[in-house]
């Protein structure tokens, strides 16, 4: 069986720029080329897009990940590429991998089999430099934070209560928590500081969010640096940072095209994570993919508690975007481990696991029809060890819920493994629907949060040490209309990633609440979860590698 990566370096891509000028009559001169493959879409492209209609919006999402593999953003190719297949005119939008994961525990994530994005070693490692702008455009806030330290300090600026780290995109738990500027009053102010990831930086958040370039620098100059020693916020624009840090991201928030397998058009733009930051790729290449096409295809992050719920309460939230349909991608194989089985066992038949599996599923599916108000179509995401009994039973139980559930072969087939997906969701996006927020904009933050908790994970309640409490309330005063971004483990409804199907009656511990006043959300850090990952025993780095006429194994 070939892998990934051996799919993707045999495809026959075709130049970009004749690509989008053939699907979408898109003028060579509204794209900036990066080689052959891929280019980044001028603003005064979309900006002249603003008086067109609004295509269908369809979200993809998953049921809780296991490594098992749930197959989400490969159903999410898979049916771009199969609504194209049969006639209709459909756009893919994607979040760009991050490093971190990919030499991690996670690999590759332009898709997998016959539904990948290509180039594929391109879009798993630096592709265009958006990334790389990113993280640079976070730390020269940092840097000039401390220069205004070392010289003199006229803003008092605490350096007990810094409010933003360092980024790198990549997996270091040894970047956590560090000391700085020792060595003598030459290297700056000794103090304590830390790194995040970058998908974690609120830069990225705020990419991904703004939708002009002029958006985009008020949003930087409202970013939270830190406190002075009376207590007065201190904002990057009181450091006069927010025009180069936008300077640094002028090409960064233009959207990039890639292709399929099968030669359709993708967009790939912003990468936030899921379990850490809002999951969704950027709203200006959703919004631009909107106007184009008549059906966009789009992922979000992860499982249904955190992805989906991310980008209606966040990303739709901000920028009146609104999913027409969605497609809930669950496997056998997960459902499984769901159910208790472990990993090496999966290959086996077990419907007795696949049963008790099944409430997590059931979980997320009703979480989307009741507390969303979204048409749903379940795509089984089919895999050769699946057995006959075992996807008659899920469709039977998918049935007795009142959904649809689709068994999809894209992985293996491409688009052609998708088709009866499309024809399902082509369905669905014109059933009468009303997206819902799960909270209103002006209830109190602890109410958002416990709305969350009670309401998608089944948890009894919420809870926070006494100091983490008041934080809470003082913030609630002040960003009462700010949505929440819940960072906790992916694999569990609850903080607890040993806590797999649908647990209930659980507590979610609330550690910390960040304030992204450049993003306008509050962070609200569960349990264990790190916004600094740290690389597994055996990382995924240690397959990759290099011949020498440059051709990457290894990827994924």
């Amino acid at each position: 069986m070939r892998s990934d990566i051996e799919i993707a370096q045999q495809a026959t891509m075709r130049p970009i720029v004749e690509l989008a000028g053939e699907k979408f009559d898109l003028d060579p001169i509204h794209l900036d080329p990066y080689g052959h493959y891929k280019a980044k879409l001028s603003l005064d492209y979309i900006q002249g897009l603003k008086d067109r209609p609004r295509g269908k919006l369809i979200l993809v999402t998953a049921i809780s990940p296991t490594p098992a593999g749930e197959g989400k953003t490969t159903t999410t190719v898979g049916l771009g590429d199969a609504l194209n297949r049969i006639g209709k005119q459909a756009l893919v939008c994607l979040r760009e991998p991050s490093l971190g994961p990919c030499f991690g525990i996670k690999g590759g994530a332009a898709g997998g089999g016959r539904a990948q994005v290509v180039p594929m070693e391109d879009i798993n490692l630096h592709f265009t430099g958006d990334f790389h702008a990113i993280g640079v455009a976070h730390n020269l806030l940092s840097a000039m934070a401390d220069n205004h330290i070392h010289h003199g300090n006229s803003l008092d600026l605490d350096v007990r209560q810094m409010a933003w780290k360092r980024v790198i995109d990549m997996n270091d738990r040894n970047l956590r928590h560090i000391l700085e500027g020792l060595g003598g009053k030459i290297n700056g102010v000794p103090r304590e500081d830390g790194f995040d990831i970058v998908v974690a930086s609120e830069v990225m958040a705020i990419l991904c969010l703004a939708e002009s370039l002029g958006e985009l620098k008020e949003r930087l100059g409202n970013v939270l640096v830190g406190h002075t020693r009376a207590g007065k916020p201190v904002f990057a624009r009181d450091l006069k940072a927010q025009g180069a840090m936008a300077a640094l991201l002028k090409d960064a928030i233009r959207p990039n095209l890639v292709q399929t397998l099968e030669n359709n058009l993708v967009f790939i733009h912003g990468g936030p994570f899921a379990n850490i930051a809002h999951g969704c790729n950027s709203a200006i290449a959703t919004k631009t993919a909107l106007k184009m096409a008549d059906y966009v295809v789009t992922e979000a992050g992860f499982g249904a508690d955190l992805g989906a719920e991310k980008f209606i309460d966040i990303k739709c939230r901000k920028t009146g975007l609104q999913p027409d349909a969605v497609v809930l991608v669950a496997t056998v194989r997960a459902l499984k481990m769901h159910g208790g089985v472990a990993k090496d066992a999966l290959q086996r038949e077990n419907l007795a696991a696949l049963e008790a599996g099944m409430v997590n599923l059931e979980r997320h599916l009703r979480n989307i029809r009741e507390h969303f108000g979204l048409s749903c179509v379940v795509a089984i995401n089919h895999f050769v060890s699946d057995t006959e009994a075992e996807i008659a039973l899920l469709q039977q139980r998918i049935a007795a819920l009142g959904a649809k559930a689709v068994v999809c072969r894209h992985w293996a087939e491409g688009g052609a493994g998708a088709e009866e997906l499309a024809r399902e969701i082509l369905q669905a996006v014109d059933e009468p629907s009303q997206c819902r927020f799960l909270y209103p904009d002006d209830a109190p933050l602890w109410d958002k949060i416990e709305a969350i908790a009670t309401k998608l994970y089944g948890a009894a309640g919420i809870s926070a040490e006494p100091k983490v409490r008041q934080q809470v309330e003082r913030l609630s005063d002040e960003y009462r209309h700010y949505p929440v971004c819940i960072a906790k483990t992916q694999y569990s409804f609850a903080s607890d990633p040993e806590l797999r199907g649908a647990p209930e009656g659980h507590t979610l511990t609330i550690r910390e609440v960040r304030p992204a006043h450049g993003a306008e959300f509050l962070v609200v850090v569960c349990g264990n979860i790190m916004t600094m990952p740290g690389l597994p025993k055996q990382p995924a780095a240690e397959r990759i590698d290099i011949d020498e006429q440059g051709r990457i194994s290894g990827l994924f």
